[in-house]
């Protein structure tokens, strides 16, 4: 007796089978990274200036209050950051003597990504840092 003849399940629908969800995956990959191309860059300079802002807030008593507010301006134009030299954009203030007192930075502005003219992306940064500061002298 011959043994029966192997059944195969003929599937007309395997070739090709998951090309459309490996199209769909590659263009969301490739979207997320044209997008952060535009934007990572935008956020780092933001968070820099603001890291800036902190450090500069601690050496407030080392350095008359004008000086300070035209290095925090410098640094603003140095990351090529226009929206944070605009006219209250940047508010710096001291109180107390020149040997301790609070230092307060006020930094409020708005920057916009433009995503490849299909999206206005608009990125604020509103930051208040206040410090204590002591003249170490």
């Amino acid at each position: 007796m011959r043994p029966a003849p192997c059944k195969r399940s003929i599937r007309t629908t395997q070739a090709g089978e998951g090309k459309i969800g490996c199209i769909l995956s590659l263009l969301v990959m490739v979207a997320a990274v044209a997008t952060g191309i535009k934007v990572v860059p935008v956020l780092y300079t933001d968070n820099s200036l603001v890291n800036f802002a902190d450090d500069l807030a601690i050496q407030a008593g080392l350095t008359p209050g004008k000086d300070l507010e035209n290095q925090l301006r410098a640094k603003a134009k140095d990351l090529e950051i226009p929206e944070a030299l605009a006219p209250g954009a940047l508010s710096l203030t001291t109180s107390g003597p020149r040997d301790g007192g609070i230092c307060q930075i006020d930094i409020k502005y708005s920057r916009t990504v433009d995503l490849y003219g299909i999206y206005p992306l608009v990125i604020s940064t509103d930051k208040h840092i206040t410090k204590t500061y002591m003249n170490v002298k």
